[in-house]
């Protein structure tokens, strides 16, 4: 890696994802099952000032994501916030990334998969019994396997497919929505004391909604022209969501009486607003969102761990690319395998708060990045942030402000992540321990 030219891509891999597809794997890797739950959550925690929040937090992602539009566009690798943390700050960072990268997504998407069987039970009562629970489950993360396993293009055509259905479903909602109160009055609103905890507590939800378009930048090695389009593939993705989750959010809290109460508040307001189908409208929504998000994920996660096997710092089996397919399908696979077991054994709101935590970790280490790499390699930038230094460290405060609002020590899994981390760095800094693992 030379300062100021672009980073050579693996000759293997197939540049197959153009500008519209990165920008459907942005919106696909944030969209998935936190707008369907999340509603209620905040609504708990700040009342009617909800949507203000959402606001406020997606402005606050705002300045994240143009650190990492900066940072990003100086790579065309597979490896997203790994490479990008290993490159800026050593092997010890980038391995303990790597690994909080990982556990972010496996319960991220852990959790929709829980949220799947919920949704689906709702036309299919059976599907939340242990056994066909069990059979839903694999034969989901089997079939998405499957598609990702035979070709990136596949597995992008039906990342483009789904964000396409999952956004006219909800579009429909806030139509209806939108409709039904300009002849109705809303409900009222209970009222709910919104302290600063309060606040803290509800933009760390509400960094797990928006949050995940960082796994849209993994697999940047099989993306036609990623340094140019990086920007504009994550700043489409969140002005698209920022307005559909602040309607969505003000059409829940004016329609659904209790609205912090409400187990499925998109439902509920569907149900207020256009009866019956309209609650089965956002459960088929639902059940769209989750495919399309854990579709998205099944082909950018996998190339995260295929980005550490291939410099070195997990085994070099997962590095391996199919002689046909031209896909990393042990990664793949050895993804859904997690997947599998996350989403068996862990609760939606158990996946949902550790994934948010892991977050908040390595975004804030990509606003830590931008001083360093301008001074590193000033020229590699395609995008460049304006205002300086001012952005990045907003960036950084924001993240060291929401990370007091976490318990570490009941985020045992993540310190457990972390150990784990540090042990697989003390392994491969030696050249021969880290021949053997990579031989493994």
């Amino acid at each position: 890696m030379t300062s100021g030219t672009p980073l050579s891509s693996p000759p293997q891999l197939v540049r197959a994802i153009g500008r519209w597809s990165m920008v459907a794997l942005a919106v696909n890797s944030i969209l998935g099952s936190g707008i369907f739950g999340l509603p209620s959550a905040v609504a708990a925690l700040v009342g009617e000032w909800s949507v203000w929040a959402v606001l406020i937090a997606g402005a606050g992602m705002g300045v994240i994501i143009a650190c990492y539009a900066e940072v990003a566009s100086q790579f065309d690798e597979t490896g997203g916030t790994y490479l990008y943390l290993r490159h800026t700050f050593g092997r010890f960072v980038g391995v303990q990334v790597g690994w909080l990268t990982l556990l972010s997504r496996l319960t991220a998407c852990a959790a929709a998969v829980n949220l799947l069987v919920i949704y689906l039970a709702e036309f299919w009562p059976a599907a939340a019994e242990p056994l066909p629970r069990l059979a839903v489950i694999t034969v989901f993360l089997c079939t998405l396997a499957a598609v990702n396993y035979r070709g990136v293009g596949a597995g992008a055509r039906v990342s483009n497919v789904t964000v396409v259905a999952k956004l006219l479903a909800l579009a429909v909602v806030c139509v209806a929505g939108t409709i039904y109160l300009v002849g109705h009055p809303q409900v009222a609103a209970r009222p709910v004391e919104a302290g600063l905890d309060g606040w803290l507590k509800a933009m760390l939800l509400l960094l797990f909604a928006y949050g995940g378009y960082e796994a849209a930048l993994n697999p940047m090695g099989e993306a036609r022209n990623p340094q140019r389009d990086v920007a504009f593939a994550l700043f489409t993705a969140l002005a698209i969501l920022l307005a559909l989750y602040a309607l969505l959010q003000l059409i829940v809290i004016d329609l659904v009486p209790d609205a912090a109460h409400s187990v499925r508040p998109l439902a509920d307001a569907a149900r207020v607003a256009m009866g019956p189908a309209g609650a089965a409208l956002i459960s088929v929504g639902a059940l769209l969102s989750v495919y399309g998000y854990i579709s998205a994920n099944m082909l950018t996660v996998p190339r995260s761990t295929f980005a550490l096997a291939e410099r070195g710092d997990f085994p070099a089996w997962l590095a391996a690319v199919h002689p046909r397919f031209r896909t990393p399908h042990f990664s793949i696979l050895a993804f859904a395998l997690l997947l599998w077991g996350f989403s068996q054994f862990a609760s939606f709101s158990w996946n949902v708060t550790l994934s948010a935590v892991a977050r908040v970790l390595f975004y804030g280490g990509i606003c830590a990045a931008v001083p360093v790499l301008r001074r590193r390699q000033p020229g590699a930038a395609v995008y460049r942030l304006p205002g300086g230094l001012l952005l990045p460290l907003v960036g950084t405060a924001i993240c060291a402000l929401l990370l007091t609002r976490v318990d570490f020590s009941k985020s045992l899994i993540l310190l457990a992540t972390l150990t784990g981390a540090a042990v697989n760095w003390l392994l491969v800094r030696n050249p021969r321990r880290a021949a053997a693992i990579s031989k493994a």
